[in-house]
């Protein structure tokens, strides 16, 4: 059984030619599946066993069997950390709108980042700083990942001031001659913010009102029903209590 299991899947295309061209109604003509022709251009392997992925790492010597052994490995490189501590740092550069349009898939290879940050082409981003550090610490001598992270984060802080001011300056110059310019994204935010502000402070005064007015009526309702019954007179139930009954009373 275990053998038919693992050859029964690759003649699946031999099962399915047969089955079409031996049909009980010959004159009927049967639509051919959607995977026929994928198969017959690409067969299933005829290797039972399955195939070692490469190995991208170096197996652990201390484990005994190595767990996953027929999964592919993750590819890591080296800057995958780089770009983790960045972007743990810098948030907020992962909001920034990016272009991931290349042209001919060789645009990294112009890139020259001995030159620094700016590149043709390429406008200011996190991977400017990633690739400006890997490249300080594998061209300049005793240049630890840390050093080159600091020295690569400054010329980032000085370039995006740069173009704060730029930004900042021509939006003056384009207000001076009658420009107008409608609320930021920030302004947006924080008006929407304030309208939820407001509508919660509302939500939350109805609240507080509708537990104050019970409490004060807990407060005022105690103590009636002693009251009430402090004033009913003993003597007038103990004289209804018999008339109720149909015994006469006596006075």
């Amino acid at each position: 059984m275990g053998g038919l299991r693992q050859t029964r899947p690759g003649r699946v295309y031999q099962t399915a030619t047969t089955l079409l061209n031996h049909r009980i109604f010959p004159k009927v003509r049967v639509q051919q599946p959607v995977w026929y022709k994928v198969v017959e251009s690409i067969p299933p392997s005829e290797i039972l066993t399955r195939t070692f992925p490469p190995q991208h790492k170096e197996p652990n010597p201390k484990t005994r069997r190595p767990s996953r052994l027929f999964q592919p490995q993750e590819i890591v490189y080296e800057e995958d950390e780089l770009r983790k501590t960045f972007y743990k740092d810098h948030p907020w550069e992962l909001a920034r709108p990016r272009m991931i349009i290349e042209m001919d898939g060789k645009d990294a290879q112009r890139y020259d980042w001995s030159k620094g940050l700016i590149q043709p082409g390429m406008p200011l981003c996190g991977e400017s700083v990633v690739q400006r550090q890997l490249w300080m610490m594998h061209n300049i001598p005793d240049m630890t990942k840390e050093k080159a992270y600091d020295l690569a984060r400054k010329e980032f802080y000085a370039l995006r001031q740069e173009e704060e001011v730029e930004r900042r300056i021509a939006k003056e110059e384009a207000q001076y001659v009658g420009a107008y310019f409608g609320k930021s994204f920030l302004r947006v935010g924080m008006q929407l913010e304030d309208q939820q502000y407001e509508k919660w402070k509302r939500w939350a005064g109805k609240q507080i009102e509708a537990v104050r007015t019970e409490q004060d009526s807990a407060y005022t309702n105690f103590g009636n029903d002693e009251a009430e019954a402090d004033d009913i007179d003993v003597d007038e139930i103990t004289a209804e209590e018999p008339a109720a009954e149909g015994v006469p009373v006596r006075r």
